[in-house]
């Protein structure tokens, strides 16, 4: 069993930047890849990105390709999503979530252990 408790988000102008961070306990850590998702009003769930084990091996969705950066502290037990360049669109419930096993995806399914969720809105 794996608890993921997410903090950071807020409210942020266009352009700004935010970090959000993903802290889990229970068993190891680094024995789970990590994967960011997020929920746009009336919207279904969607990828943002995902890290691997090791943190070696890293994917992000188009849309935040080049302004995101997911990271992982396995010592600290804690993966990150950095933020910049925010825009409107952006705006969304932020989930962490993690998933064991060699392989990283991008399927919300394949994941067994999610964080609360934490509110980022982006203003115009």
């Amino acid at each position: 069993q794996v608890q993921l408790v997410q903090s950071g988000g807020g409210s942020v102008q266009a352009g700004g930047s935010l970090r959000l961070s993903c802290a889990a306990s229970g068993r190891t850590f680094s024995s789970y890849a990590m994967g960011w998702f997020r929920q746009p009003p009336g919207k279904d769930r969607e990828f943002v990105a995902v890290i691997s084990r090791g943190g070696s091996s890293t994917h992000y969705a188009d849309s935040v390709e080049g302004r995101f950066n997911i990271s992982r502290d396995n010592a600290k037990n804690t993966v990150y999503l950095q933020m910049n360049s925010l825009r409107p669109e952006d705006t969304a419930v932020y989930y962490c979530a993690a998933r064991g096993g060699l392989f990283v995806t991008r399927t919300a399914r394949e994941y067994s252990f999610w964080g609360q969720g934490t509110q980022v809105t982006v203003s115009s």
